[in-house]
């Protein structure tokens, strides 16, 4: 509804990129670029110095940038007023999620949550913890379900349950009839492991280096890119791994996979993340008020607010 060259203006000041301003708006960047000197055109001053690859704002630009901030939260302020008198709950929402969340625990609470809102187009980013805080703090998106307690005083930051990690092996295996086992006792075994910059990795190093164990202790065959490529060579019986247990709910079901606990468990905190708003899109208040309720019902409630302060930043709890 308001000026499109304020919009992209204020998109690009905020991000201070022309380039991840044409991300964050679908846009072309040359059609960005073009925007943004519509306005300085009809300001008739420059609203960015433009220096070895570097923007910055201008003294002017920093004051069109105040007034837009004002401009643009009193929109929404005004379409959250009427869409709550006319009851209407539409609109485009941006979630952020890591591949696990995205692939196996979002597709069911996204789907139904359509069926109750289907004005309401969601559009999903993937990407690891840090990428998706920053996504949320550049306003890229509108929520992200992150697999840490970010400790970010600027956002907000809502434990919504408990991944627990597991070891999952053949039928077959020798360990299958286990009620849990210890990392000591995975070293006998070859182990397939998730490529690096895996964020599953990522909790796996730290919880060995908390029992004084390193990666290399465990007998790794296989370096893999993702979980279902690690289900099927643990399925074909080459090997045991450690995955989120929200991935592997349909072959427990089937029973080409088992899944034993370790010994301490390994678990780690999914979280919302959002901007501190005032006012929001009626849309992104609901989507938020559903995720609380699917985390309820469907994911393990394990800590109190003082834990989360604790908790803080680490991936993993043991």
């Amino acid at each position: 509804m308001s000026d499109r060259r304020l919009q992209v203006f204020h998109t690009v000041a905020r991000l201070l990129s022309f380039t991840k301003a044409a991300d964050a708006l679908h846009m072309t960047q040359p059609a960005v670029t073009f925007q943004v000197r519509q306005l300085e055109e009809y300001f008739n001053t420059r609203l960015f110095d433009r220096t070895h690859n570097r923007i910055t704002l201008t003294p002017a630009g920093e004051r069109v940038y105040t007034y837009a901030d004002h401009i643009f939260e009193i929109y929404r302020e005004m379409e959250n007023s009427v869409r709550e008198l006319t009851g209407e709950i539409s609109g485009v929402l941006a979630i952020g999620a890591s591949t696990t969340v995205a692939e196996y625990m979002l597709p069911t609470f996204l789907g139904d949550f359509k069926l109750k809102y289907p004005n309401v187009t969601v559009r999903l980013k993937v990407s690891k913890t840090e990428g998706i805080v920053s996504m949320v703090e550049n306003n890229v998106i509108d929520l992200g379900v992150v697999e840490a307690i970010v400790p970010n005083q600027n956002l907000a930051v809502e434990l919504c349950g408990r991944d627990e990690l597991v070891v999952i092996m053949h039928p077959k295996h020798e360990l299958a009839k286990s009620t849990s086992v210890s990392i000591m006792e995975l070293r006998n075994y070859p182990y397939v492991c998730r490529e690096e910059g895996s964020g599953t990795l990522d909790v796996v190093t730290e919880y060995l280096g908390k029992l004084g164990m390193h990666l290399s202790d465990l007998r790794i065959i296989m370096e893999l890119g993702s979980a279902e490529s690690i289900k099927g060579t643990v399925e074909a019986g080459m090997g045991i791994s450690i995955v989120s247990q929200a991935t592997i709910q349909k072959e427990l079901r089937l029973g080409s996979l088992v899944a034993v606990s370790l010994s301490p468990p390994l678990t780690r905190p999914l979280a919302f993340v959002h901007q501190r708003l005032k006012f929001r899109m009626r849309a992104v208040d609901e989507l938020l008020e559903f995720a609380r309720r699917y985390c309820r019902t469907h994911l393990q409630q394990g800590a109190t607010p003082s834990t989360q302060e604790t908790e803080a930043g680490l991936p993993s709890r043991t």
